[in-house]
């Protein structure tokens, strides 16, 4: 599961590092293309790391989208000390996972995760040096409400053009990770592997089958973008008054907080591509009972508005039952 795109907080910052001094006679400004090399392939690593740690993560919390819930819900108390009915959360379920498959089954699928992330961060990099940020007219506390708007409406879209970029290239990656995870609904064994993959989704569902769910990822993170970094900057140059001793502090929090807000928010684009990326490929997860078989992602995201479901999965601690007291299949 390709990860959300990160709050604009933790990103690069938008101008990037600082505008080296010139070179001398015979040197490289600022280490020249072997230092950004090398940057860019410690981008690489580091994401690809960050993949491998949180993918029992993402692994038990596409299981819970698609609706499989192999264990029983336990009686529980709510805050105002109600009975409820509470499923596993993420370390019961991950240690059903383990007696199921073994430890090595929590990283079921990371190989194509791991590929897709590699493009994404490869891809990122090539539009930052196709479009460099230094040619980009940045934010500063000097600018008029207008100025600084057009500054921010004009990183904004550079950040957009970036990431859509990005996922276009890493999405048939990502689908094929989806469906080797969800294998372990119907103990299947359809995608063993990358190649043969790619080989099986060309034959049955030609070009188009490495791009199912790809257009509410893209809307998911377009929203996101734009809602967060908007929403940031009118708190910045309203709500914060220039007065303030920690002003400066609280502006560098502001878009790290909006990140947590607006991605609740569009976690609904996320539920839905996820859904799609697996939906009617031969799968039992991608299957009556637990789904029916989607003409579009409207459709999906219909069906999940009328059963009150659009958020299933955002949360893998504290998940109370459903009322209706077989909404999911139990194995």
């Amino acid at each position: 599961m390709a990860a959300a795109p990160l709050p604009p907080a933790v990103r690069a910052p938008p101008g990037g590092a600082a505008r080296p001094l010139a070179a001398g006679p015979g040197e490289t400004p600022g280490g020249g293309p072997a230092r950004a090399e090398g940057a860019e392939g410690l981008f690489v690593v580091l994401g690809a790391g960050l993949a491998a740690a949180s993918h029992p993560l993402l692994y038990v919390k596409l299981l819970v989208q698609v609706g499989h819930e192999p264990l029983p819900p336990t009686a529980g108390r709510n805050v105002l000390g109600r009975k409820v009915l509470y499923l596993p959360g993420f370390f019961t379920y991950a240690r059903h996972i383990v007696e199921v498959d073994g430890k090595r089954g929590l990283f079921r699928g990371l190989t194509p995760r791991l590929i897709s992330s590699t493009l994404s961060t490869i891809t990122r990099g090539s539009v930052k040096k196709a479009f460099p940020l230094e040619d980009m007219e940045h934010v500063s506390n000097k600018d008029d409400v207008k100025t600084s708007l057009r500054k921010v409406v004009k990183e904004t879209s550079h950040e957009m053009m970036m990431q859509c970029m990005s996922r276009v290239v890493s999405h048939p990656l990502h689908v094929i990770s989806m469906r080797c995870m969800v294998q372990f609904v119907g103990r299947e064994v359809r995608y063993s592997g990358v190649l043969s993959a790619i080989g099986r989704i060309f034959k049955e569902e030609g070009i188009l089958g490495f791009f199912v769910g790809l257009v509410p990822h893209i809307l998911g993170d377009v929203i996101f973008l734009w809602c967060c970094n908007l929403l940031a900057h009118f708190i910045n140059t309203y709500a914060v008054d220039d007065n303030f001793s920690q002003a400066s502090v609280i502006r560098s929090y502001t878009k790290f907080v909006m990140g947590i807000a607006v991605s609740m928010l569009t976690y609904p684009f996320l539920l839905v591509g996820d859904l799609m990326a697996v939906n009617n490929c031969g799968l039992r997860a991608g299957l009556p009972p637990y789904a029916p078989v989607f003409t579009s992602w409207i459709h999906c995201w219909r069906y999940l508005s009328a059963q009150g479901q659009l958020f299933r999965g955002s949360s893998l601690l504290f998940r109370r039952a459903p009322m209706p007291a077989a909404c999911f299949p139990i194995d």
